[in-house]
């Protein structure tokens, strides 16, 4: 198809309550829209690397100023017929995955609608559902988490990850396995540990966790191979891999038996199914990650989890887990077994309200084909 307008959104959406992690706390998760227009036709996509460079060197700013000044005017005009052509076009420029994912999965919703199919069609799989896990940050108090999860055990939610940090991890872990001892659990550290914290893995190790999401050093895989030879439960790496590369190096030193994927963090849809199936024919299972997206993020995360070896609930949250009023003209709803329906309309069926977007825009860029 040909672009002929793009469209771009900085916009900052306040949590109901803040999101606690080892990287810090965020009250507003600040993402960028992408609205790709051919002919009569338009696609939304979404990319979430919040407001600091906490979570990897990205943000909503650096995504929108790349897209502003280099990328978009470059894409604008011109004919893809591939989502990989249009990140072919990007690939001079080096790294910024979060930056090119933005118009690579908003081109995946407008191919989905020229063509009139549900986006997971697109991608090659049918279905009906994709089961949805339950995720708690750092909380205030330890009641307070207690409380969230035996909500979340009694929604029929069929695992949860905790959030953990320095001061807020064994002690937490261990009254939480004595508590719901057959609940299946897994942690996310955020890079917060390092391999001096190996007494801690240790421990960790004996309450029967699903697996131990990215541990240590947000680049590294070496350290992660040797924490993995010194432990029974899984390694699960996300920050670490933002690229085919990646993988494929932490598959030779050992680094990981899950692999969590993101849209952002790796450069688009067609990057994450490509990791997807890799990872499948590697013997390792997948699950895909979010970054608190909005309705239209969320629905893009939603049809990529279809995908066959995407065997672990994937982070997909209801809206109103984290928001007041999400962006989208339907919000994001659990379904009574904790899944979440695929799409029956061409590619999501959550479409933004452009007035909510505008309301909530920090700032906005367009581009017109000449």
């Amino acid at each position: 198809m040909r672009l002929d307008r793009i469209e771009i959104f900085h916009v900052a959406l306040p949590l109901i309550y803040p999101w606690k992690t080892a990287y810090g706390e965020d009250a507003d998760i600040h993402s960028v829209l992408f609205r790709l227009v051919s002919g009569d036709y338009e696609g939304w996509g979404e990319t979430t690397p919040f407001f600091a460079p906490t979570y990897s060197p990205e943000t909503a700013s650096t995504v929108f100023t790349l897209n502003q000044e280099i990328f978009c005017p470059l894409l604008v005009g011109r004919e893809f017929e591939t989502a990989e052509n249009l990140l072919r076009a990007l690939s001079v420029f080096k790294g910024n995955p979060f930056a090119k994912a933005g118009p690579e999965s908003a081109w995946w919703d407008l191919q989905a609608r020229i063509e009139g199919v549900p986006l997971h069609h697109l991608l090659g799989v049918k279905g009906t559902v994709v089961h949805a896990g339950s995720d708690f940050g750092v909380q205030d108090t330890l009641d307070m988490l207690l409380a969230k999860i035996q909500g979340a055990i009694d929604q029929g939610f069929r695992r949860t990850k905790l959030k953990v940090r320095p001061g807020w991890d064994l002690d937490m872990l261990r009254l939480v396995r004595e508590t719901f001892p057959k609940h299946v659990f897994h942690i996310d550290c955020n890079s917060g540990y390092s391999l001096d914290d190996l007494p801690f893995f240790r421990a960790v190790d004996r309450l029967g966790l699903a697996m131990i999401e990215q541990p240590l050093f947000h680049r590294d895989l070496h350290d992660h191979a040797e924490l993995q030879r010194q432990l029974d439960t899984p390694v699960c790496l996300d920050e670490s891999v933002t690229s085919l590369r990646d993988f494929e190096l932490a598959l030779k030193l050992g680094s990981c038996r899950y692999l969590n994927i993101k849209i952002g963090r790796v450069g688009g849809i067609s990057v994450a199914r490509t990791l997807h199936d890799r990872a499948r024919d590697a013997g390792i299972p997948c699950w895909v990650g979010g970054m608190l997206e909005s309705g239209v993020g969320g629905g893009l995360n939603i049809e990529l989890a279809a995908l066959n070896n995407f065997t672990y609930p994937g982070d997909l949250f209801p809206s109103a887990f984290f928001y007041r009023q999400d962006l989208t003209d339907r919000e994001m709803v659990l379904n009574p077994d904790c899944t979440f329906s695929l799409s029956t309309v061409p590619g999501t069926p959550y479409r933004p309200i452009l007035e909510r977007v505008q309301a909530r825009t920090v700032r906005h860029a367009s581009f017109a084909a000449a």
